[in-house]
């Protein structure tokens, strides 16, 4: 098993155990939706950082690419499970409207959640999209 693939099936098993834990305390926080939210974001994320990993092997990428990728799974996997526990913890309403309705958080912690949640974003599309790219069956270029 070749190490990237190792930590990836590491990384994938902790972050599902961070989402599993995040359940058992999703009504404690001040907006107990996000907190649902936060316990599905760090099972699912985790879900796919082992699938990731189970099929690192087949990609076919250039050691730059690859690196890329793989930062930006873990970086935005991670994140994503963070940014919605804050989210769910302070009670921001900027990027989650329906889940947050009547609630409202300081200044910078809005500030704080829309960039975590925007880094998310093109962190998640990036990685995306180059393991998608590595998938295409070719040697890498």
């Amino acid at each position: 098993m070749t190490e990237t693939r190792r930590r990836l099936l590491w990384h994938g098993m902790a972050l599902f155990l961070a989402g599993l834990l995040t359940g058992l305390v999703e009504q404690h926080f001040a907006n107990p939706r996000m907190g649902l939210a936060a316990h599905l974001e760090g099972v699912m994320n985790g879900t796919f950082v082992l699938v990731v990993g189970a099929l690192w092997q087949e990609l076919r990428l250039v050691q730059l690419l690859e690196t890329i990728a793989f930062r930006g799974l873990l970086y935005g996997s991670y994140a994503n499970w963070v940014v919605t526990t804050l989210a769910a913890a302070w009670g921001t309403v900027g990027m989650t409207p329906i889940a947050s309705t009547g609630l409202g958080a300081l200044r910078w912690q809005e500030v704080l959640v829309t960039g975590g949640f925007v880094s998310v974003g093109v962190a998640m599309l990036a990685s995306s999209g180059l393991i998608l790219y590595g998938l295409r069956g070719r040697s890498p270029v």
